[in-house]
């Protein structure tokens, strides 16, 4: 199957909120930490709705229009997007939420995602969270630079969370 990755469309707004929902349901279940589909559906559930897609609507508008401060990349295979990454700058950058279908990984996206991140942030000081449970998302973040650089917090009060950085480059100018 051939993918391709681009700047997401208005029209896409429609696929990624139902995507990000379809996304979490996959990932982020976890008996232990009691993050079930009713959890899930309870704070992420919105994303597939009207409210949800509205805000990807905005958010790509607003990238498109301000393209330094915000990123947003979608995965496409020949019938459907398979994955996206968002970013925006603001005093730092900010990675996230950054997802692939199952069926989308193991082909080198995740990597080609975070090069083009990465290029489009320069040399920023870039943090995201992770689930403390999502050891191969963990390991792909270390590989491109980032650490866990923080103790573990509870996203909404339940979901264990890793805050993880990537440091500007010594000697990067910042300004």
């Amino acid at each position: 199957m051939a993918y391709v990755i681009t700047a997401a469309h208005l029209d896409d707004a429609a696929t990624l909120g139902p995507l990000h929902l379809r996304n979490w349901l996959e990932n982020y279940p976890n008996a232990d930490a009691g993050i079930d589909e009713l959890w899930i559906r309870e704070h992420r559930g919105s994303s597939a709705g009207t409210e949800g897609i509205t805000q990807w609507r905005e958010f790509i508008e607003v990238a498109s229009q301000h393209p330094h401060l915000h990123f947003c990349r979608v995965v496409r295979s020949e019938t459907e997007i398979v994955g996206y990454l968002r970013g925006h700058r603001e005093e730092s950058v900010t990675l996230g939420p950054m997802y692939l279908l199952d069926h989308a990984q193991g082909h080198g996206l995740g990597g080609q995602l975070m090069t083009e991140f990465l290029a489009w942030a320069g040399p920023a000081h870039i943090r995201l969270g992770v689930a403390d449970y999502n050891a191969g998302a963990i390991r792909f973040y270390r590989r491109h630079g980032f650490e866990i650089t923080g103790d573990r917090y509870l996203w909404r009060g339940r979901l264990p969370t890793l805050p993880m950085t990537r440091e500007a480059p010594a000697g990067a100018d910042l300004s």
